[in-house]
């Protein structure tokens, strides 16, 4: 069994108790390598290693194009790894074999080379119209690192989650601490382990694992850090928000979600049904944006859901390390107690069509049968709390107008989809949707170039595109003032008199 360490200051270390703990394969109940448990003090000491490397400008600094040579290394070496990779996240997070080998970690790659690209092509000057009152003046925009930055990631897209966090921080000069969730930390320092390899200056990244009490609550208090950026649910969001408000740092947080499918009349059902599915039960439904509401019309429920219900028995769930599986376990014990708990509380509010229990012929693993449940109010706990688990409400509705209103009745505004073949229709009912990302006729999908984030209570701020880039810059305005002669200051008189 591997044992790692703590990355901290360009070195790998051991927590400074030695306490350890095994890391899972929630397929297997089996432990499957060993890992630090941070302390207050182990999390000092990397954010000190940030800060020092920070103000000696050895990073922050440097020029953006020599920064991205030494990131794009670390893409490459990733990408030469990528077979590795995809078996460590595969048996560290639950997730499928074919999931990790032909998303999760490809697509990770291609999105940290696309936001190096973003963050090469970032507008650091951004001229202001020049002005001549009270003088002419030189006025402009410059954006420079904003410093040290908290990462604070889940356990559903560990190799992901890092990516997005640590790439356009560092291709912007700023300096990272890295807090990957504890059950799933291992992609994370394999990240750090591929920046050792390529040179990557001290202090640049660190790689924290420990519990949020612990270690991110020092991240989120601490002086020495500037801006805390988290992907979690939306209570620790809020913690996030009030520990980061004593030393007024910058937050961007992506919480959680209840995300609507609206399924139009005119939708190809081939292509409605298996989305609506794609969207629910992709990962076990262990997604912040998954389209877990599905509103569909009564003139074509009956057909739907016959649909509908035939397509789930095509979900193989099963043993995450074959190819053959399409549906792994949920992340935790702890986590299919909360979602068989909300399956209980469906069966009083609802109608259940399928699943609801754990999986007869799996004997180990914490998996939950792929759940429908129908005659579902917009109103009732299932529909409206975030169960992160494989659990379907499918909602009957006859006005559209109704639909898109039962749609936004919800304090999350993460993500959504249409499913209709007339797309000026599709585009004109995204628009009416409150919600940070809509998808017509597919789901999931993210696009590194596109700006991604929440509505009311699933965030503040964006990851990914440009937008997701500025995230991590500071905006400083200097005005040049070209009256350079004393006599034309006249201003300075409001003060002096000669």
């Amino acid at each position: 069994m591997e044992k790692y360490k703590l990355y901290i200051d360009g070195k790998f270390v051991d927590a400074e108790t030695g306490e350890t703990r095994p890391t899972i394969n929630p397929a297997t109940e089996e432990p499957i390598a060993m890992v630090p448990v941070a302390t207050k003090g182990d999390t000092q000491r990397a954010i000190a290693a940030a800060r020092k490397a920070f103000d000696a400008r050895t990073w922050s600094g440097m020029d953006v194009r020599e920064r991205a040579k030494i990131l794009m290394k670390i893409v490459d070496r990733l990408r030469e790894r990528q077979e590795e990779l995809a078996q460590i996240e595969a048996a560290d997070a639950g997730a499928t074999i074919r999931k990790t080998s032909m998303m999760d970690i490809p697509i990770g790659i291609e999105h940290f080379k696309a936001l190096i690209e973003l963050g090469e092509r970032a507008p650091t000057y951004e001229p202001l119209p020049w002005i001549d009152m009270p003088a002419v003046s030189w006025n402009f925009v410059h954006r420079e690192p904003i410093g040290v930055c908290a990462g604070i990631i889940p356990w559903n897209f560990p190799f992901m989650m890092a990516v997005w966090k640590i790439a356009p921080a560092m291709i912007m000069g700023n300096c990272v601490v890295l807090k990957p969730a504890t059950d799933t930390p291992l992609t994370a320092l394999e990240i750090a382990k591929t920046a050792a390899e390529c040179g990557l200056p001290p202090g640049v990244l660190n790689v924290v694992i420990g519990y949020g009490s612990v270690v991110g609550e020092e991240l989120c208090t601490n002086p020495m850090v500037d801006k805390v950026a988290l992907t979690g649910s939306t209570e620790t969001g809020k913690r996030v928000m009030r520990l980061a408000s004593d030393t007024v740092k910058k937050v961007t947080l992506e919480l959680g979600g209840k995300s609507p499918t609206i399924i139009c009349d005119d939708a190809d059902l081939s292509v409605a049904v298996d989305g609506a599915l794609f969207g629910t039960f992709f990962h076990s439904g262990q997604v912040c944006e998954s389209g877990t509401r599905c509103f569909v019309p009564a003139s074509i429920y009956d057909t739907f859901m016959e649909r509908l219900l035939e397509r789930t028995t095509h979900i193989k769930l099963g043993d995450t390390a074959d190819y053959e599986t399409t549906m792994g376990p949920v992340i935790s014990a702890s986590q299919l107690k909360r979602v068989l708990g909300y399956i209980d509380i469906g069966r009083k509010e609802a109608k259940l069509l399928c699943g609801g229990k754990r999986p007869a012929h799996l004997k180990k693993g914490f998996f939950v049968e792929p759940t429908i449940f129908e005659q579902v109010s917009n109103s009732s706990t299932i529909a409206q709390e975030e169960i992160f688990g494989p659990v379907l409400s499918v909602i009957k509705y006859t006005d559209l107008n109704d639909a898109i209103k039962m749609a936004n009745d919800s304090m999350y505004g993460l993500g959504g989809a249409v499913f209709s073949r007339d797309i000026p229709k599709a585009i004109d009912i995204a628009k009416k949707i409150r919600t940070g990302t809509v998808w017509i006729n597919d789901y999931h999908l993210l696009n590194a170039l596109a700006p991604f984030g929440g509505y009311k209570q699933s965030g503040v701020g964006r990851e990914l595109g440009p937008q997701g880039i500025l995230e991590y810059t500071q905006i400083k305005h200097i005005h040049v003032d070209l009256a350079l002669d004393r006599s034309k200051k006249f201003w300075y008189d409001y003060i002096l008199n000669d």
